[in-house]
């Protein structure tokens, strides 16, 4: 079971990473286009919008719910009934998501005045930022239907990765960052406005994403015909376990857009800000947390349908071991490297100086909480492969409300960093909970060999910083280099980084078996 998890996992990662950096190369082509000025603040959130509701009905919420109970009918055995599941499930889902789409993209305005309140407040009040309430509530208009396209690639995607087929769901976000470097590339220097073709772009990122799965889903029998199923009892459970997953899943994107709100009332430039540090975080974050969690989940569903505590147990082992093994040292690298990131990807065109300086302390802050981010990627699936979407959500509240409370506070005292401060406690807070449930329930303990294996990261990553820290040159040496020079030493910095992890693992007696599940 553990080659399969590690073989499984190898694909996902390799797949995501493909994805990832395609969405680096699309930031630094946005980044080139349009900097972080008023155009870049309104397009972000007209692609945040969607994107967050993508969560809601696709990714998030529904995947959790929707792949425990394909589990139990693939463990069936009777693939008639697994085919008739999915009609009902892709049939209701895609009604409901289909009236929310034509409602969204006929109430634009109004969502966007919810979202970006500042914004609003100054359109009402012929203020310097009402054009960015205009603008942004145009684009949604064009990127909403992602919605649509993304919710049954999600749906497709969750029918292959249980089935065993994860690259196939894990190299389509590919084509999105495709279509937007086309767009920003072909189509926005021909528009007034080049924000419109980027917009543009993430409509038919979502078409191409939808046209994609459909061969894979065909070839495996899979492809049915969308039916009307309320209730059909696969549905019953699905809507049971995804009504409250809704909240509980999404609470790190609720945040997020909490602190796109308050930024709306930060000045100019504080949400394109927030944007690439965020987009920068998602690299390591769907790299790693994001592409274990989607290899676990049904493995840790067969696990419960099959009764097997012991390997329930260790399969959710094998996932926190490997999020530390990949998480601490990226989270140590971003928070170190932040600058030259920052200025190799997006310092030019528009992207000045001054945004590299602005956005890496937003990005270090938001760094601080990755290994809280994965771990709440990898501990949320020990509920939800059990069909307890309640926990979740109760923890989902809590860190939540704390979470507005650390905005109002850090926001006051640091401005948009303190955002991203608090945004960081709050996933500590949740992944905390999270962990706690587990434990108390006697579902996952962390095992004394687990408790070795963090202490041998620890002291690796403390090397790893400090080879980082000798070799690294200050900013301003930084800024004179070419462009060249400053991907050449940050390349060489990050190899340096890496190896000295990889030796110093080594040397603390990490070795290959570690990293199986049960070990």
């Amino acid at each position: 079971m553990s080659k399969r998890l590690l073989r499984s996992g190898l694909i996902v990662s390799t797949m995501t990473m493909i994805s990832r950096v395609m969405g680096l190369v699309r930031d630094v082509v946005i980044a080139n286009l349009l900097g972080a000025g008023g155009a870049a603040d309104a397009f972000f959130l007209a692609n945040k919008i969607p994107n967050f509701l993508r969560r809601l009905f696709a990714e998030g919420a529904f995947s959790q719910a929707f792949v425990p109970v394909i589990a139990e009918y693939e463990a069936s055995g009777d693939r008639d009934k697994t085919r008739e599941f999915i009609a009902y499930a892709s049939g209701t889902l895609g009604l409901l998501v289909s009236i929310v789409t034509l409602i969204g993209i006929v109430a634009s305005p109004v969502i966007m005045a919810l979202f970006a309140a500042g914004w609003f407040t100054d359109w009402l009040n012929q203020g310097p930022d009402g054009s960015k309430y205009e603008m942004a509530s145009f684009l949604l208009k064009i990127t909403f239907p992602y919605l649509w396209f993304i919710t049954f690639v999600a749906l497709a995607g969750s029918v292959l990765n249980t089935i065993g087929k994860f690259a196939v769901s894990s190299f389509t976000p590919v084509f999105l960052n495709i279509a937007m470097i086309m767009a920003a590339i072909f189509l926005s220097p021909v528009l007034d406005r080049p924000e419109v073709g980027l917009a543009i772009g993430v409509f038919l990122g979502g078409l191409t994403q939808f046209l994609f799965q459909i061969p894979f889903l065909y070839r495996e029998g899979m492809l049915v015909r969308p039916r009307w199923g309320w209730s059909h009892p696969g549905v019953v459970k699905v809507r049971t376990l995804m009504i409250p997953a809704l909240f509980g899943v999404s609470v790190s994107q609720i945040n997020l857009l909490f602190d796109t709100f308050i930024a709306s009332f930060l000045g100019d430039s504080a949400v394109s800000w927030l944007y690439y540090s965020d987009r920068l975080l998602e690299f390591p974050l769907g790299l790693f947390g994001i592409a274990i969690a989607t290899v676990i989940l049904p493995a840790l569903s067969k696990k419960h349908v099959e009764q097997t505590q012991e390997q329930f147990s260790a399969t959710l082992d094998w996932g926190v071991r490997m999020v530390m093994l990949l998480g601490i040292p990226a989270m140590a690298g971003m928070v170190l490297l932040a600058k030259p990131m920052l200025m190799v990807l997006f310092m030019r065109g528009e992207f000045t100086a001054a945004d590299v300086q602005a956005a890496s302390l937003s990005l270090m802050a938001y760094a601080s909480g990755l290994l809280s981010f994965m771990l709440v990627k990898v501990l949320a699936p020990g509920y939800y492969a059990r069909q307890d979407t309640k926990t979740p959500v109760k923890i989902g509240i809590i860190a939540m409300v704390a979470n507005m409370g650390f905005n109002i506070i850090f926001a006051y005292l640091y401005g948009y960093i303190g955002l991203a401060i608090a945004t960081a406690l709050s996933a500590l807070l949740n992944a905390s909970l999270l962990y706690r449930g587990l434990h108390r329930g006697g579902i996952y303990r962390i095992k004394r060999a687990t408790v070795l294996f963090i202490v041998r990261l620890l002291v690796a990553v403390t090397c790893m910083v400090a080879m980082v820290m000798w070799l690294n040159i200050d900013f301003d040496a930084w800024v004179a280099s070419s462009l060249a020079k400053r991907a050449l030493d940050l390349t060489l910095l990050i190899v340096a980084g890496a190896a000295t992890y990889a030796v110093a693992l080594g040397l603390t007696g990490l070795r290959p078996r570690h990293l199986k599940a049960g070990s």
